[in-house]
Formats: structure tokens, C-alpha cells, sequence
């Protein structure tokens, strides 16, 4: 399964990096496959270590801000592993076409 999810804290002002990164850097030490952009972290495996990543996240920035927002969206393909590159090399595939 792929999650793709973003963190937000509210009531912390404008600059909201600093917490993010706390988000980040439980995923990064989940040693689970991911990738952070601009919007979201994707992190890839199965459900219940991938859920238990994103709520270990969520905390991360939930114990920092008086308010937290998580959007969520979930790709569940049982028996697909490595799905968080070979998505994005089909598509650079095609362009390259």
C-alpha cells in the first residue's frame, strides 16, 4: 500500500516548516520506502506499519501545536511492493516516448 499524506499545524503561525520536519523525520526513520515533496509524504508497506508511521507523524507535530490537520489519500494493492518508484518511472517512461 502507498500513503500519501500532509500534516499541517494550526494555531502556530505562517512558518510551519519546523514542525512538518518533525513529521518527516518519523517517516524517514521508519526505514519504510518514501518520498516528501511539496505537499505530501508518500510512504509505502503494509497497512498497519504504514498507519502506525502516519500516527506516530501526526504526534510528532500534535505534542508542538495546539491543532493538527491530516489529509489522507491511500493506494491498497495487496501484493504490490515497490510501487512508490515504479509509478513514477512509468510516467517519466511515457514522457520519454
Amino acid at each position: 500500500m502507498i500513503v500519501a499524506f500532509s500534516v499541517t499545524p494550526l494555531g502556530v503561525g505562517e512558518e510551519v516548516g519546523e514542525y512538518v520536519a518533525d513529521a518527516v523525520r518519523v517517516v524517514r526513520e521508519s526505514g519504510l520506502p518514501n518520498r516528501t515533496d511539496a505537499m505530501f509524504t508518500s510512504i509505502e508497506g503494509e497497512w498497519d506499519e504504514v498507519m502506525d508511521v502516519v500516527k506516530r507523524a501526526v504526534a510528532a507535530v500534535e505534542a508542538r501545536a495546539p491543532r493538527v490537520s491530516v489529509v489522507l489519500k491511500a493506494d491498497i494493492r495487496l501484493g504490490v511492493t515497490g510501487g512508490l518508484t515504479a509509478k513514477v518511472e512509468t510516467v517519466e517512461r511515457h514522457l520519454g516516448a
